[in-house]
């Protein structure tokens, strides 16, 4: 999809970040190195929806080894801004304790979310845990995070595409691309 042709909300403005290509590339990239670390464990891929919905579907086709899946839904940001509280929006319905996990996640801002998941996971008792991001962006970072398989480093701006959204909308976009006006005419 050509963003020329497609509808924006008005007033926003996007420019491209990371192709479609790009993308796949370190998603590739990164299965080959998941598949390599737990080719002889019993893996449990955790996603974070909803943003990283799009990644890990990509992300788990691309992988060699056979793994269980599973969904939880956190909560921690409005429009554009984050609130500094993380909520549980929808639990995990598989038991952890015991279990390999890796957490796959769309994007890493502040870290407070990935904080809160990893410590709830902890205490569930996993028996090893590791995280995989597409987009790490630390300029905001809140909390000592720091992902074990990693896409992209960006350095700031909001993202939308590929999953990721602004007010739920623009996560269909193929590509990721920085918001550069706002709906409200301000510039990011």
């Amino acid at each position: 999809m050509e963003l020329q042709t497609y509808r924006l909300p008005e007033g926003l403005d996007l420019r491209i970040l990371y192709s479609g290509e790009r993308i796949a590339s370190e998603v590739s990239r990164l299965a080959a190195e998941i598949s390599a670390f737990y080719a002889d464990k019993d893996l449990l891929v955790v996603v974070v929806l909803k943003g990283a919905f799009f990644f890990a579907a990509d992300l788990l086709r691309a992988l060699r080894i056979p793994v269980q899946v599973d969904f939880l839904s956190l909560s921690s940001y409005d429009g554009q801004l984050s609130t500094g509280n993380v909520t549980l929006k929808r639990d995990l319905a598989t038991d952890v304790a015991g279990r390999d996990v890796l957490v796959v996640e769309d994007i890493i801002d502040t870290g407070l979310t990935l904080a809160f998941l990893t410590d709830l996971l902890r205490q569930r008792g996993v028996r090893s845990l590791r995280v995989c991001t597409l987009i790490d962006k630390k300029r905001h970072r809140a909390a000592e995070v720091t992902p074990d398989y990693l896409g992209i480093s960006c350095d700031d701006g909001f993202l939308v595409g590929y999953g990721l959204d602004l007010d739920e909308r623009l996560r269909e976009l193929p590509a990721i691309y920085e918001v550069i006006e706002n709906p409200l005419g301000g510039v990011e």
